[in-house]
């Protein structure tokens, strides 16, 4: 009889440079039962550099139903899983979303083991605004799918951030560039922890001829970060801020009502008392 059903792992593995791994991470891929990674090749050439040997087994976009299926039932028979990626947070643009909602459906607990990511390690460098942002993951690889989906996104006003392939990230680039307008400011990151890491800052149409006409755009990982576009004024707050701003400006001064409203809503004091002046005609 099983006393308790394994634990479910999901560990983040470095980017690039090898010293980013945790030691608590490390401590997981050593004491589990399975590690289940997207390539075991590259995975297990990561846990020989550590010195680990624990059991490999593969779990890829096209295998994953099956595998899942397979690991969930290890896991109800008591055994601890580690899922990895190639590279960074499990699931983030990557495998194992399946067996994480499996597992979590069966009772089994899941449990992060934090640690490196792209996307976050990205927007931590580009300058651009990050307390609200959307991540888009990959776009499609078809340019007109490409350039609906972009179109769909243009009026954002959230820092918009994409993966992007460098066999695909002049025409991407381009087609951002006749979507969201030449002038648009966007940062470009690249080999992120890696001996060539770079991180570019241009509008996205110097960024495009960039990537047309420089050899060294087409090696990597890249990140791409675009500037959310300007919000007409009130719309930042959002509906739900703007009502009730309203309602309390109708009853108090403005500092008070702006202070109250950012009690309630959450949002920021200063954007909600500009707002205020401007609904009530003082500026």
């Amino acid at each position: 009889m099983v006393e308790r059903p394994g634990v479910l792992y999901v560990v983040a593995t470095p980017i690039g440079n090898l010293d980013d791994i945790s030691p608590r991470a490390l401590k997981v891929l050593a004491d589990v039962d399975l590690v289940a990674a997207e390539d075991t090749r590259h995975s297990g050439a990561l846990l020989a550099h550590f010195g680990i040997r624990t059991q490999l087994v593969s779990l890829h976009e096209h295998n994953e139903a099956e595998r899942a299926a397979w690991l969930l039932e290890r896991l109800k028979g008591g055994a601890d899983v580690a899922l990895v990626s190639d590279a960074g947070t499990p699931l983030i643009s990557d495998p194992g979303f399946d067996l994480v909602r499996a597992a979590r459906r069966a009772g089994v607990v899941v449990s992060p083991i934090p640690g490196p990511s792209a996307l976050v390690a990205a927007l931590s460098v580009s300058g651009l605004p990050t307390d609200r942002f959307v991540f888009e993951g990959f776009l499609p690889s078809r340019s007109a799918a490409r350039r609906e989906r972009l179109n769909a996104l243009a009026a954002e006003t959230r820092t918009l951030v994409f993966y992007e392939s460098v066999h695909r990230l002049a025409e991407s680039l381009e087609d951002m560039t006749a979507v969201f307008g030449a002038a648009r400011p966007a940062v470009l990151a690249r080999e992120l922890t890696k001996l060539h890491e770079g991180v570019r800052e241009a509008p996205l149409e110097g960024l495009a001829r960039w990537a047309a006409e420089d050899p060294a755009a087409a090696k990597g990982e890249v990140v791409v970060m675009v500037a959310g576009a300007a919000a007409p004024d009130g719309a930042a707050l959002g509906a739900d801020a703007e009502r009730v701003l309203k309602a309390l400006l109708a009853e108090l001064p403005v500092k008070q009502a702006a202070a109250l409203a950012a009690e309630i809503t959450g949002q920021k004091k200063n954007a909600l008392y500009e707002r205020a002046l401007e609904l009530a005609g003082k500026k």
